[in-house]
């Protein structure tokens, strides 16, 4: 199927796009590109979630774009099991992402397949963000996005790339050139500026005091309740630390432990897998290559003994340990 058969698949129904629990700007820009692809083909959507909008970027993203998106409490009532669900930046089945009632038909995303049965529509390809993907779209089907769309896009592209320093594709240069002259510059501006909250700097604070280095690999805890996208950031932080070619920060929460991973040597060190490997039997990881996240649910956190940090090192080194470069001799 194709995405204009998936857009007439859907006409005349109750049309809901998904995205992750915590849904990031990419994750947000991409779930609105389709709506709006949709709407120019008289297909109308709801955008939901079943998390929480849970840093300032995303809500001021929300707000100065005028992207309307609703939590599972809001919708829950009005869905029914037969009403369509898309998949967006996300797949069932990937730990990032819980269900709703209705039928999910389609998938959208840029991170590993995950074979799911009953998709009529499934498109994962390994690309920077999935903006792009969204963006290719409108491409493909003789479509010009508004600029509110197209800062959107440009945004979530421009985010999860790390502002093209991260997983960039041929692809997403394409989408770049297609967006910059679209969008509404002085927005974009704004939505890049002014991100950070006090929560923020304390989440820096400690995982610099907790941080080990393994040669190359850089390992911290936070020890309260982090949201996803910022133990991501933090992630990122640390990986940006010169001795640093591999982070993994993990945040114990009340739904457990969640971690975030990042490669530079993904050749070496594939994020998703030493995430996956390293937590089997205990929860479940995945993403990119160079990005992963990963869960150990709450019912399971006891199953790693008395000293929960030492288990926790163990079990990412013995994952890693292979690959990770050798201490020089003194």
């Amino acid at each position: 199927m194709t995405i204009k058969e998936l857009i007439e698949h859907c006409r005349g129904k109750n049309l809901y796009i998904q995205t992750h629990n915590f849904p990031d700007p990419d994750a947000i820009a991409s779930a609105f590109g389709l709506k709006k692809l949709f709407e120019q083909f008289g297909v109308s959507s709801t955008l939901c979630y079943v998390g929480k909008l849970d840093r300032i970027s995303t809500k001021k993203m929300t707000e100065m774009l005028g992207i309307e998106m609703f939590s599972q409490r809001e919708i829950e009532e009005d869905m029914c099991s037969d009403d369509p669900i898309i998949c967006v930046d996300s797949q069932k089945g990937s730990g990032n992402i819980l269900d709703l009632k209705g039928d999910e038909i389609a998938c959208i995303d840029h991170h590993q397949y995950m074979e799911v049965e009953g998709l009529v529509f499934h498109d994962v390809r390994k690309v920077g963000a999935c903006a792009t993907m969204i963006c290719g779209y409108y491409q493909e089907l003789g479509k010009e996005p508004d600029d509110l769309t197209a800062t959107a896009l440009l945004y979530g592209l421009k985010n999860d790339t790390m502002n093209f320093t991260r997983g960039v594709t041929d692809e997403d240069i394409k989408a770049f050139l297609y967006l910059h002259g679209r969008c509404h510059s002085k927005i974009l501006s704004k939505l890049e500026h002014d991100n950070m909250e006090y929560s923020d700097l304390k989440a820096y604070g400690t995982a610099i005091e907790n941080i080990t280095i393994y040669d190359n690999l850089g390992m911290a805890m936070i020890p309260f309740s982090c949201p996803d996208a910022l133990i991501a950031v933090v992630a990122d932080f640390i990986l940006s630390l010169e001795a640093v070619e591999v982070s993994v920060v993990y945040s114990k929460r009340r739904d457990g432990i969640k971690f975030s991973a990042r490669s530079e040597i993904s050749d070496r060190v594939n994020a998703a897998d030493l995430l996956a490997e390293a937590l089997k039997g205990y929860g479940d990881g995945g993403g990119h290559p160079f990005m992963a996240g990963g869960l150990i649910p709450a019912e399971k956190v006891s199953e790693l003994g008395e000293d929960i940090d030492e288990m926790i090192h163990e079990l990412i080194l013995s994952h890693v340990r292979w690959a990770i470069a050798p201490k020089e001799e003194d």
